[in-house]
């Protein structure tokens, strides 16, 4: 495609993705009005219609075409439930039809298969009650002009012929109309299984990725996380993270002293109070039981462990279950560094070994580490 094809399309059907499938489709479906206008030509060189007729009509006609491409031009249509505006360009085109069947004379029977071919048009994007309507319309304005012209010019529009049209025009289009409300229908039915599966899919990836109790991310997506922090680290050398192992202390007493459902509550809570004292940057995932895994990125130890202090205090003055504000509970922690000459699984056991240790010390504390080939620094207890 040349660039000015492309700027004339661009002029002529705008930018607009949906827009231009719009204008472009109302553009073809104005190809019904051009054979309107060739049948009423022939009529006029074989005498058997007047050219003031045919001009008047075909001026009509090229007004309705007008019309139609500023109203999707300019995008008002946006402004309508249908921003096709199918019915009513349907409508506006029935009404042409049947006004070129009324005023073509001998010729007019050629216009009929014009009637099914503008339903065809909108067949793909009416719905139901739309193209019943459509569908009631075409009989019912063929039916008056069928009765007006057998009336007024006999001669043309003979009775018997005339009742033949009709009854060709009161089978074809009824049957059109259900096709077509059985497709929209059917649309209908399609768009909804995939918002459906699109809701599914999401649910999937939430399962895939969540713990369904706590809403953190599980073990196996924080494994991911982990690993892309390792390789941006590894190409950039900056943005140093720490791991921190956290342990609610005493689980398992809460659960047979209270019940799970309080123990899953302290979960959420814990959860949920961890997450408003982390920053954006770090990341808090729900490792496995009652232990969670924290990664504080871009920051050092004794940074991190005073992350890990507000918890700390602000789990004291928390109650975690609104009707039990007595059950307080606290929390183990081993903290350590990620070295980039280490194997993710090396750091990870490093924070659970001091871990470990906090928990053999007493509990509500933190263990500080630092990995093997790192200068030794005095190591914070935090109680």
């Amino acid at each position: 495609m040349t660039s000015f094809t492309r700027r004339f399309g661009d002029v002529l059907l705008g930018t607009d993705p949906k827009q231009r499938l719009r204008i472009s489709r109302s553009l073809t479906a104005a190809s019904v009005y051009l054979i309107c206008v060739a049948l009423m030509g022939y009529a006029c060189l074989t005498g058997f219609m007047a050219w003031r007729e045919a001009a008047e009509l075909s001026a009509a006609i090229l007004l309705n075409v007008m019309i139609w491409y500023a109203i999707l031009r300019s995008g008002l249509n946006k402004r309508f439930a249908d921003p096709a505006l199918t019915l009513p360009q349907i409508m506006a085109a029935l009404t042409v039809i049947s006004g070129a069947y009324a005023i073509t004379g001998p010729v007019h029977g050629s216009t009929m298969m014009l009637l099914a071919l503008v339903l065809v048009f909108g067949i793909f994007n009416m719905r139901a009650r739309d193209a019943r309507l459509a569908g009631g319309y075409t009989v019912l304005i063929m039916g008056g002009v069928i009765a007006w012209k057998v009336r007024s010019e006999p001669e043309y529009y003979p009775l018997r012929l005339e009742v033949a049209h009709f009854v060709l025009v009161a089978a074809i289009v009824p049957t059109i109309s259900s096709l077509a409300a059985q497709l929209s229908s059917l649309r209908a039915k399609l768009q909804a299984q995939k918002e459906e599966l699109s809701v599914a899919l999401q649910r999937i990836q939430i399962l895939a990725t969540r713990d369904e109790l706590t809403g953190l991310y599980n073990r196996r997506h924080m494994l991911e996380v982990l690993t892309q922090h390792q390789k941006r680290l590894e190409r950039t050398g900056h943005h140093r993270f720490c791991l921190a192992l956290l342990d609610i202390d005493h689980f398992k007493r809460i659960n047979d002293t209270h019940g799970h459902g309080v123990g899953d509550e302290v979960l959420r809570g814990f959860a949920q109070v961890a997450e408003s004292v982390l920053r954006e940057t770090d990341v808090l995932a729900r490792w496995g039981g009652e232990e969670f895994l924290v990664l504080l990125n871009d920051t050092q130890t004794n940074q991190a462990n005073i992350g890990l202090e507000r918890l700390r205090d602000l789990l004291a003055r928390t109650a975690l279950v609104p009707n039990m504000p007595e059950l307080k509970p606290t929390f183990s922690a081993g903290l350590t560094a990620y070295d980039t000459s280490e194997p993710l699984h090396v750091c990870i056991e490093r924070a659970d070994q001091a871990l470990y240790r906090a928990k053999a010390a007493g509990r509500n504390r933190t263990e500080v580490t630092q990995p093997p080939e790192t200068s030794p620094q005095p190591r914070k207890v935090m109680g």
